[in-house]
């Protein structure tokens, strides 16, 4: 039977399902949990709600000493599970279920909530939002419906209007970020955002849970829309569950549209971020993960980030490299970085005027104007 050994866990896999794309999700995990455990509040119990071979649950028990409850609907999934535990001698810190989610979440809590399904988690949000004390993990691999390709299943599942545009992969984060908070919101919950990513084809995020209803209604004003203009690029959120939303774009004129409701707060908390590294660097984990938590460290808070080759393309010159015209945004006054979803992308408080008049050399009144001739 193969087998395959991470971090020092040992699993058969036995036909369950296996990804090892995602052994720096798995990483980051750890690091999360420890860092929350080290600087946030203290864990004891852990759920992996959907586990196939176990085995993040297995490293949460081994690496973290925590309580692991592994569960998975499927019977000779949890047979292997069980098999898995006693090969790693986690038998005292490992409680193995197999339960249908809802029912189990549900039914009891845990410290930490973790979804990570294949497909879409919103069926299970109310749940786990429900469950969670302290600490969510939510994964999603529903991509298309999320970032907008598939608009009206993105509709159904989430109650929110996804634009496929430029940042889709950002607008994907967000359109789960606003339905987790909504989710809790209903228990009188809140959320604070730790750390949230787009990565190949799914999107996680990590949320400390927050008890009380002024904490439920500050996240729920955190909520709102964002209003795009797909001639220019112009965009603007506009916070709310029932905003005014601009109907034409005062930068050209052409016709706004609205994507959301979303989540229009931060995605990541810096310290929480830097424990992360730190986490994962004494952890001798994937170089890929520290690279992605640096950057989600040091990447501003807006709303939507800018992709640099098509405005370059709108204004016709070749794209610069993008750490030089972020030092140009910044000479110019304006916070810049890059950000995780894109290596050709940025973030910016400039305006798309600014930053068009900054890549072509030329007074921002050239770009607009010729954009409203379009």
């Amino acid at each position: 039977m193969p087998m395959i050994t991470e971090h020092g866990t040992t699993v058969e896999l036995g036909g369950a399902f296996y990804n090892p794309h995602t052994t720096l999700d798995r990483d980051l995990t750890i690091a999360s949990l420890a860092a929350f455990d080290r600087t946030v509040d203290h864990l004891e119990s852990y759920l992996d709600t959907f586990a196939a071979t176990g085995i993040r649950g297995l490293r949460a028990a081994s690496e973290l000493k925590l309580a692991a409850t592994i569960n998975d609907r499927d019977t000779d999934a949890v047979r292997l599970i069980r098999q898995n535990i006693v090969s790693n001698g986690l038998e005292s810190r490992c409680e193995v279920t197999n339960e249908d989610a809802n029912v189990l979440l549900h039914q009891r809590r845990f410290d930490v909530v973790d979804i990570d399904p294949f497909g879409s988690p919103a069926s299970f949000l109310a749940a786990a939002s429900r469950s969670a004390r302290k600490m969510l993990c939510i994964t999603a691999t529903d991509t298309a419906p999320l970032c907008g390709a598939h608009l009206n299943a993105g509709i159904r599942k989430y109650a929110s209007v996804p634009v496929n545009n430029e940042y889709h992969a950002e607008t994907g984060v967000r359109v789960l970020m606003g339905t987790i908070a909504r989710a809790l919101a209903v228990w009188d919950r809140g959320m604070s955002p730790l750390l949230a990513y787009a990565r190949r084809h799914y999107v996680r995020v990590y949320t400390r849970v927050l008890k009380g209803v002024s904490s439920a209604d500050k996240s729920m004003k955190e909520l709102g829309f964002i209003a795009h203009c797909h001639n220019c690029g112009f965009r603007e959120p506009v916070a709310s569950l029932a905003p005014l939303i601009p109907d034409r774009c005062q930068i050209c004129g052409h016709r706004m549209q609205a994507s959301g409701p979303m989540w229009l707060g931060r995605l990541y908390d810096q310290s929480f971020c830097e424990s992360v590294i730190s986490e994962l660097i004494d952890r001798e984990s994937d170089k890929h993960a520290i690279k992605l938590a640096t950057i989600c460290r040091n990447e501003i808070n807006v709303p939507t980030f800018y992709d640099q080759h098509l405005i370059c393309r709108a204004v016709g010159i070749s794209p610069v490299k993008i750490d030089g015209f972020i030092d140009l945004l910044r000479d110019a006054g304006f916070e810049a970085s890059r950000t995780h979803f894109s290596g050709t992308a940025f973030k910016t408080d400039a305006d798309i005027c600014s930053i068009a008049g900054i890549l072509a050399g030329s007074d921002v009144r050239t770009w607009a104007a010729n954009r409203t001739k379009k």
